[in-house]
């Protein structure tokens, strides 16, 4: 073999280095990517859950509820409609010369159920059953409520709002022949204070920021890993949530990173770094124990992902500062129930939405 030959075979073998090489550099420097599972069985397994009517998604905690058939999905929706609670809202009655039918109370309902950004509701006196209840075709009615939440994340009810409230309520008294009874609205306006207040001084979001240490994540890659311990994606895109055992019930955790990010063209080439794993704490019972799963997937999703476990301060959060936030929790669930607002109760979970 002469040197020019031997020359060119060394070139060529410099060369496939080279190439090599780059190519490893790229596929180490780009987000990991899922791994491919065997399509026989699925990466993971969504809990069955409850849907909307007519297949539209019904919102529970902020994410989907799907899985049902549809009439049994329709019945459960009905169920978990919100129900006027004295506790949280100020109530208005309407009382009718004579019942009305479910027809005619649905045709004049608000066309919203929203007095600025507080909800009210609408509840009948079924004259069969004796039950309140959404008004129903093929139903009549002797009775109506009407209900304006006091106060929510969004702060007391005011003024205006409440004035709106009472102007919606007055036209559907109006369409059905009814009168209607308002509370005195400085009392409400005052009540919804006071509730506020306390909703302010007694509400609790956990937050845990996953960092990357080294290389980053795909949107894929992500999904999997959280798979594996029960999360599912929810209805907002960049979401991930751990579904509560309690059927209809708001999910347990939430997974959350750039919403950017999944609506990606490519999500596989999408690269994260950082991740939220939140707890809300009024939505959830201290009997399911969420602290305790809170804990226990941030440090699994903290292995898994290669991450730092850190507050949003940036400050590594440490078995110390679990302990601490977990006595402070029990104070607020005592504060709660004091106030019959027991975590994961409707009217909590109403209140701190």
């Amino acid at each position: 073999m002469n040197l020019t030959v031997a020359l060119a075979i060394l070139a060529g073998v410099v060369l496939l280095g080279v190439v090599v090489h780059g190519a490893w550099t790229t596929r180490r420097a780009g987000p990991r990517q899922a791994q491919a599972v065997d399509t026989a069985e699925p990466a993971h397994r969504l809990e069955p859950t409850l849907g909307g009517v007519d297949g539209a998604p019904v919102s529970l905690g902020g994410e989907p509820v799907v899985g049902l058939p549809d009439p049994l999905r329709t019945a459960v929706a009905a169920r978990r409609a919100a129900r006027i609670d004295a506790l949280i809202d100020a109530i208005a009655t309407v009382a009718p010369d004579a019942p009305v039918s479910g027809e005619m109370a649905l045709q004049h309902l608000p066309t919203t159920r929203r007095a600025g950004s507080k909800p009210f509701h609408i509840e009948g006196l079924d004259s069969e059953t004796g039950d309140w209840e959404q008004p129903q075709a093929g139903h009549r009615y002797t009775e109506f409520q009407a209900a304006v939440q006091l106060a929510n994340r969004h702060g007391a009810l005011n003024e205006i709002e409440y004035s709106e409230f009472v102007q919606k309520v007055q036209a559907f008294a109006d369409a059905v022949g009814a009168m209607p009874d308002f509370p005195d609205m400085l009392d409400a306006v005052a009540r919804a204070r006071e509730l506020d207040t306390f909703s302010s001084a007694h509400d609790a979001q956990l937050t845990a920021v996953l960092r990357a240490n080294s290389v980053a994540w795909s949107v894929g890659y992500l999904q999997q890993c959280a798979g594996r311990h029960g999360f599912v994606p929810g209805v907002v895109p960049g979401r991930l949530v751990l579904p509560s055992t309690e059927e209809g019930a708001p999910p347990v955790l939430v997974l959350a990173f750039d919403h950017q990010a999944a609506l990606a063209e490519d999500p596989g080439e999408a690269a994260l770094r950082e991740v939220t794993l939140s707890l809300d704490v009024p939505q959830t019972p201290e009997g399911a124990e969420p602290f305790a799963a809170w804990q226990e997937q941030a440090r699994r999703l903290a292995d898994d992902l290669d991450a730092t476990l850190v507050d949003d301060q940036g400050q590594p959060i440490t078995l110390h500062a679990f302990a601490a936030i977990g006595a402070e929790l029990l104070r607020l669930y005592r504060a709660l129930e004091s106030r019959d607002l027991a975590a994961g109760s409707l009217a909590a979970r109403r209140l701190f939405s």
